[in-house]
């Protein structure tokens, strides 16, 4: 058996009909099922089309047997653009999105009403389908600023990502660790696009971002002037890490950006997340897609990160309790479920 452990765009058309083991759709009928991602350029967007693609099954399609799609009958998944990891967990929370990507710190927060949820409240009906991939905290400085770590950010202009962003939840957790706040630091927030914009004039000391590496922005800030990539690690950061299970070690390597040497730093899980309510034939049947040997093939040429999504590590420290549809999946013996890498 494959053990696990739990932890305690468009209108929906047609009904799904179960048929275990397979999914399957009564003949004719179609279901729209989106899955919200972020702005166009983010990694999340070409993710999530990549996942869409996997996933979905137009009527009329060619059999996976035969060389056609081998996702859920009948279903048609897009990818929709919006604003990021807080504003997808709010939309699927609400059924405003049937799914959406997320990171594992926002999920937690969500989940448990934390953080940038304690006054709005709890979203105790989020559930995981997946982890998919790890993404890096960056946090950028000016070379020439005179900051080498991050626990001297105090007093200093600091982007923490767009307010109802991922980026400030995992930002707001790093301060908080070094005995920071967003008080202590000049915080403005701006998307990645902004912050480097913004340094680049001189109005800006540094900024966190979260994504995977190597962000475009980043990348296109460093071939315009010289940056350096603080590390973010120490004893204050182990007890972090500690304290948040989800967030795990990450090297973001030398020459990632031009100039500038390998860090340590935070990572964090790309969550895939739908509501409690979705139907357990239908988490069971988006689960067996994403993992069917097919989707391999797409994942390794869509994106480059798209190779660092694996079943292996599919259940690897999930910040809120799996989907039980997912789980049915990940409980079966464990054999075809994901093509060998090449």
């Amino acid at each position: 058996m494959r053990g696990f452990v739990g932890i305690g765009g468009a209108i929906i058309l047609a009904a799904v009909v179960w048929a275990a083991p397979e999914l399957s759709l009564q003949a004719q009928e179609t279901r729209f099922f989106r899955i919200g991602t972020g702005a166009t350029g983010s990694t999340y967007f070409p993710i999530g089309g990549v996942i869409a693609s996997a996933v979905s099954n137009p009527p009329g399609s060619r059999g996976c047997e035969e060389g056609g799609s081998c996702g859920v009958a009948g279903l048609i998944a897009v990818a929709q653009t919006t604003a990021g990891a807080l504003a997808n967990v709010e939309a699927v929370a609400s059924g405003a999105l049937e799914s959406g990507l997320t990171q594992s710190d926002v999920a937690h927060a969500a989940f448990n009403g934390e953080g940038m949820f304690e006054k709005k409240g709890a979203l105790g009906n989020l559930r995981a389908i997946a982890n998919l991939y790890q993404e890096s905290l960056h946090v950028v400085v000016r070379r020439d600023s005179g900051i080498t770590s991050a626990a001297k950010l105090k007093g200093k202009r600091v982007s923490l990502g767009e307010e109802e962003s991922g980026a400030r939840v995992t930002a707001t957790l790093v301060l908080r660790a070094l005995g920071l706040s967003e008080k202590r630091v000049k915080a403005v927030y701006l998307s990645t696009v902004e912050a480097a914009m913004k340094m680049k004039s001189g109005e800006l000391d540094a900024f966190f971002a979260v994504g995977g590496a190597p962000i475009p922005a980043i990348a296109e800030l460093a071939g315009a002037m010289e940056i350096d990539l603080l590390p973010v690690l120490g004893e204050k950061i182990a007890a972090m890490r500690a304290d948040n299970p989800f967030l795990t070690i990450d090297i973001i390597p030398a020459g990632t950006y031009p100039g500038t040497e390998a860090v340590v730093t935070v990572g964090i899980g790309t969550i895939w997340v739908v509501r409690e309510d979705l139907e357990p034939e239908l988490a069971y049947g988006l689960t067996k897609a994403l993992w069917h040997p097919n989707t391999r093939k797409l994942l390794d040429a869509g994106h480059p990160i798209g190779r660092e999504i694996r079943v292996d590590t599919a259940l690897s420290g999930l910040p809120i309790p799996l989907h039980p549809g997912a789980a049915k999946y990940y409980a079966e013996p464990s054999g075809a479920h994901e093509a060998p890498a090449d």
